[in-house]
């Protein structure tokens, strides 16, 4: 080997070195100021409930404020747009759901992101069946009610959903198939607006998520004729299931929190154990509970395997239905 070789091999062994130092400098010191959480959905909705419920105890153990910074559209396609063109370096994370990270890979033909390639898994952090209200006015108080009107009222009836792309959206449709009824989407650009139109009668029924719809059914405001776990869940505990009405049918919403892409794994790692420790404390448990989401934690890759098992799962599903959002 030449001189002029030796020493750029030399070289490039010792950029190589410096580079990893610095990288682990910063990750031992991360962080060092306020990371920002993108959340994909308005106020009020789960998808900005669930990073201001854990927002307070994890700024606490990592020592800096968690912003949490709501960017709502698209089902949640901008705001991934934005943590997929963020610095990599920890300081920018996205609030991730079942829409975001699995639907919409096949509900849109030209998504500007792939859940997969252009995220870092860092924790899953809770999960939520949906619950089937409706209006109080119409006249069902059952799913087989409410099937037998949809079906007597044939292409009359209005579902409301959060954001096309949602487990919210994507369980009218699975009701649709399942029922055998005609009904129509109609979405909206988070909870609290359908919600209003629920109550107020101009939609029908929604398929809401539990922290959202939780307020409005125990304060009678709508009526709540069943959950979409595969079993009747704790916060409702005197809601059947939908399954026991139509077999088979079970959508169990998501939460967790990603990077972008070379986010470098000591910073995820960090991150990993400073939720997994908040999410391990009674008081958060229960703060979490209350609000109709059953906590949990996982490993980056738990997560990882978890996205890519969902993303095949509601191809199908998208596929059965005909469902687009573009």
């Amino acid at each position: 080997m030449s001189e002029m070789k030796i020493l750029l091999a030399m070289l490039g062994v010792f950029a190589a070195a410096s580079a990893c130092a610095q990288s682990s400098g910063a990750s031992s010191s991360f962080p060092t100021r306020s990371i920002r959480v993108i959340a994909p959905f308005p106020p009020g909705s789960a998808g900005d409930i669930v990073p201001r419920t854990i927002g307070v105890p994890l700024s606490e153990e990592l020592k800096q404020n968690l912003v949490i910074d709501n960017r709502p559209g698209a089902g949640g396609n901008i705001a991934a747009e934005i943590v997929r063109k963020s610095a990599p370096d920890g300081y920018t994370l996205m609030l991730i759901t079942i829409g975001t990270h699995a639907i919409n890979k096949s509900l849109y033909s030209k998504l500007p992101y792939d859940p997969v390639k252009d995220f870092d898994p860092v924790v899953m952090v809770g999960s939520s069946p949906n619950v089937l209200i409706v209006t109080p006015a119409l006249p069902a108080t059952t799913v087989k009610e409410l099937i037998a009107l949809a079906k007597d009222k044939a292409g009359a009836l209005n579902f409301a959903s959060s954001g096309s792309g949602t487990s919210v959206h994507l369980s009218g449709e699975m009701f649709n198939i399942l029922a055998g009824v005609k009904t129509t989407h109609i979405p909206y650009r988070g909870a609290a607006e359908a919600l209003t139109d629920i109550v107020a009668g101009r939609v029908q029924f929604m398929f809401a998520t539990a922290s959202s719809a939780l307020p409005f059914v125990r304060s009678g405001r709508v009526k709540a004729l069943a959950v979409t776990s595969g079993q009747r869940h704790p916060s409702l505990p005197e809601v059947p299931a939908m399954n026991e009405a139509l077999p088979g049918f079970e959508v169990t919403g998501w939460y967790g929190f990603a990077a972008p892409a070379g986010t470098p794994k000591p910073i995820i790692q960090k991150l990993n154990t400073a939720f997994v420790k908040v999410l391990n404390t009674r008081e958060l448990r229960d703060r979490m509970s209350a609000q109709g989401i059953d906590p949990t934690t996982s490993t980056p890759d738990e997560l990882g395997r978890h996205i890519r098992a969902e993303v095949i799962k509601w191809e199908k599903v998208v596929k059965a239905s005909g469902a687009r959002a573009d």
